[in-house]
């Protein structure tokens, strides 16, 4: 089959909402030479996106077909709808299918719909679509089942995940090299090293220190053997104290219940508490403000194993979670909203900080480069670690591509990058030099590079 699609030129991608996540979109698209329409109801918003990033904008309803037209529907290679509503996303995607016969991805958010999420995109055509709330859950349930990691990013449905976490001074592998991690478990790769801002691409003579933040990938029982052998705890929490009751907090105590970890919930609306207690059965909701210091200690903060502010403003959120860190020696989790400040808060002693709407970006930039790179495209996944230093990408291997059949140590793969895990069948290896890539592999890169749409993008 043709492929519909230039591989050299960027597409004509309309984004409908300007919100943050739409903000967000339109930066990294534009930097990924995309030609970018901006379509949102309120003029303002429209006019500070398009004189910020020079694309092209439009004020209006993105569901009329009108405005779609105006846009270039016809032309458009992706539609991608993340206004507030979850219902006028899904209409704008309905109708550009019609319109434009071009791939579209929608944001939904509601619960009521995350048990249908697979229906809806099978009936309504729509490419993608992405709820931010639930992915933001999954994360943090993933951080708090192994709560040493600052970061964990999960690839090839589980079997292999991208863990950060700081090395304690004194720790054995203070003073160690790179080299020596392999005594204590030769089935993980150690990614990147960050020290005082500065990121490492590792060879085996680098020297690890106390305070680096070292970012390694595995299997999940081999960073639990990993841990152990190293000597740094990895239970899971027992019990989470949550802070707000939105659209987050439900996801994640549904998911903390199922793991059986005991869960709190303060949240000062008596009407949500009670809908709260009638959806999570399981768990302890509290009606109180949790931006005050005596509710928190009367709900017992102090001896929470995990704390995870989820209020609406992320003001609180830092407040509640510098409060915990003073006076708790809990597992804490921040969700950010916006990224101004980005480096204030990065110097503060915050732990583990999620923000959502990368996350969302990350996830639809992805599916971008998929649809750029056409039919039988192999991105699976894309991360932006270190700070967007770097990306970690999870591709298929393809039959034709020209990196199967030969030894790693054949192919001349670019500078700054790591061929950093395969999964064959399930099982993951970490590979060496003489290892071999082969057909249906899924492979997993880290690389400084930008923009890779294709596994062959590795090779110079």
């Amino acid at each position: 089959m043709e492929n519909p699609f230039k591989k050299n030129r960027g597409l004509k991608i309309i984004i409908v909402g300007c919100g943050k996540v739409g903000n967000t979109l339109v930066e990294r698209l534009v930097q990924e030479k995309h030609d970018i329409t901006v379509i949102d109801t309120n003029s303002d918003l429209v006019d500070r996106v398009s004189e910020t990033y020079d694309v092209m904008g439009i004020a209006g309803n993105g569901s009329s077909y009108r405005v779609l037209l105006d846009a270039g529907i016809n032309e458009t290679d992706v539609l991608i709808a993340v206004t507030e509503s979850d219902e006028l996303n899904m209409l704008c995607c309905t109708i550009a299918n019609q319109v434009g016969h071009c791939a579209t991805i929608a944001r939904v958010r509601n619960p009521d719909y995350s048990d249908e999420l697979a229906y809806l995109r099978s009936k309504l055509g729509i490419s993608l679509i992405i709820n931010p709330e639930l992915e933001t859950a999954r994360e943090i349930a993933r951080l708090l089942r192994l709560p040493m990691a600052e970061e964990i990013n999960a690839f090839t449905k589980g079997h292999a995940e991208l863990i950060k976490f700081k090395l304690p001074d004194g720790n054995v592998l203070d003073g160690a090299h790179i080299s020596d991690i392999r005594n204590y478990n030769s089935q993980l790769l150690v990614c990147g090293v960050e020290r005082n801002g500065e990121l490492v691409i590792p060879d085996g003579s680098f020297v690890i220190r106390g305070q680096d933040y070292i970012t390694f990938i595995a299997t999940p029982i081999n960073t639990q053997n990993f841990f152990k052998k190293i000597d740094i705890d990895t239970h899971q929490v027992k019990n989470c104290m949550i802070i707000g009751g939105g659209k987050s907090s439900y996801y994640l105590a549904k998911q903390l219940t199922e793991m059986n970890i005991d869960v709190k919930i303060v949240e000062i609306n008596m009407k949500r508490c009670e809908e709260l207690s009638a959806l999570i059965p399981k768990a302890l909701v509290i009606c109180g403000d949790g931006t005050d210091e005596s509710v928190l200690r009367e709900a017992g903060i102090e001896e929470a194993d995990s704390v995870v502010p989820l209020t609406g403003l992320d003001e609180e959120n830092i407040l509640i979670t510098l409060f915990a860190r003073q006076f708790t020696a809990a597992k804490v989790i921040t969700k950010i909203k916006r990224s101004s400040f980005h480096d204030v808060i990065d110097n503060l002693d915050m732990g583990s900080i999620l923000y959502p709407r990368y996350m969302t970006s990350e996830t639809i930039i992805g599916h971008v480069r998929a649809t750029q790179n056409g039919i039988g495209s192999n991105i699976e996944m894309l991360y932006h670690i270190f700070d967007n230093k770097a990306e970690a990408i999870e591709f298929n291997t393809e039959k034709n591509s020209p990196v199967v059949g030969k030894q790693l140590m054949e192919l001349k793969l670019k500078d700054n990058l790591l061929v950093a895990c395969i999964n064959r069948n399930g099982k993951i290896i970490i590979p060496k030099g003489d290892d071999v890539i082969q057909e249906n592999d899924k492979v997993v890169i880290v690389t400084t590079h930008t923009g890779f749409k294709d596994l062959k993008d590795i090779l110079k």
